[in-house]
């Protein structure tokens, strides 16, 4: 079983700007920048609480994924995950609408991944703020975390979806959070290294 584990941060602008300069600083590999339209379904055995069906669109790319989060106090969280590149995001979406699922979120994100060894850490904007996520062995994430200055960084224990259902507005049935537009058409998607999607 595929089991994610990972810290979120959220973050203010300057701490932002402060990681983005320490991450070249300790020697990170800068992976991608990449613009994501994130699409959430409902439908049976989804629980909204703890689970997620995901359809996320990078330029021509797509990924689906399903993730369970396991039950935790603790700021670093453990979720079952699984997910696979599709050819075709609309098809796939006709797909899930005719087998009942519906369209329950749908929220922009611009990310920017680096690598340390096996870890990786994003740098994510979305519509209602700054976070960094910080995935690898539990081992491993406190490390980073100690080497980026981050330990007293602000834990962010809900999901970009919870968020997005506080943050969003409503469309009929869908929350969603987008950028407004004149921003959302400068989003990039440059790929580079592994073809892998981690979530958030």
């Amino acid at each position: 079983m595929p089991i994610e584990i990972e810290k979120k941060y959220r973050l203010t602008g300057r701490q932002r700007s402060q990681l983005l300069r320490k991450l070249e600083a300790i020697g990170a590999t800068h992976q991608s920048e990449e613009f994501e339209v994130n699409t959430l379904y409902s439908g049976k055995g989804i629980d909204a609480g703890s689970a997620a069906l995901r359809l996320r669109r990078v330029g021509d790319r797509a990924i689906l994924t399903y993730k369970k989060r396991f039950p935790s106090r603790s700021a670093i969280k453990r979720q079952h995950e699984e997910e696979t590149e599709v050819a075709d995001a609309e098809a796939l979406d006709s797909i899930l609408r005719a087998l009942g699922y519906k369209v329950a979120l749908v929220y922009e994100k611009r990310r920017l991944t680096w690598t340390i060894d096996e870890t990786e850490i994003v740098i994510d904007e979305l519509p209602f703020g700054h976070f960094m996520e910080i995935e690898g062995l539990e081992a491993d994430i406190a490390k980073v975390e100690h080497k980026l200055g981050a330990a007293g960084f602000e834990a962010e224990f809900e999901t970009y979806p919870s968020l997005t259902r506080v943050h969003g507005k409503a469309t009929g049935d869908v929350v969603e959070a987008r950028f407004a537009k004149s921003s959302r058409s400068s989003g990039r998607s440059n790929r580079r290294g592994s073809a892998n999607e981690k979530t958030g």
